[in-house]
């Protein structure tokens, strides 16, 4: 019940409060690669002016991947990144699952100099959009 007078009586305070988190939070997903869709990628990868970098498992990559992806795990990309040095041109795009960790892997690309972008709802919305997959 406290809290309630609390935040009535201090709502000029947590407005503030959720004003911030919510910069934090929209700064911190601008530092892994704007969003895109997925005919927005098919029209830059057309354009060779994208490359996309897959970060899933190596297991996932080949049970179904976009052609023409880059399988680097999220989990490797400190140890990789050097191996898109002559696509530093392009814009990378970042693909995962769903979102989990093409943020992540896109503030590593983007510290390096790298232009990101990610797969807006990663290969679950690229599969409910009917697109074509390629399965090794």
């Amino acid at each position: 019940m406290e809290i309630f007078i609390f935040v009535s009586e201090q709502w000029v305070l947590i407005s503030v409060l959720m004003g911030l988190v919510y910069f934090l939070i929209w700064s911190e997903r601008s530092k892994g690669g704007k969003p895109i869709t997925a005919n927005e990628l098919v029209a830059m990868m057309n354009a060779d002016t994208a490359v996309l970098v897959d970060v899933r498992p190596a297991s996932e990559f080949q049970s179904g991947h976009i052609h023409g992806a880059i399988n680097i795990p999220h989990n490797k990309v400190d140890g990789r990144i050097g191996e898109l040095e002559k696509s530093r041109s392009k814009i990378l795009v970042m693909a995962d699952h769903m979102g989990q960790h093409a943020g992540s892997a896109g503030r590593k690309f983007s510290k390096e100099g790298y232009n990101v972008r990610r797969l807006s709802g990663g290969m679950g919305e690229w599969q409910a959009q009917s697109m074509p997959v390629v399965r090794d």
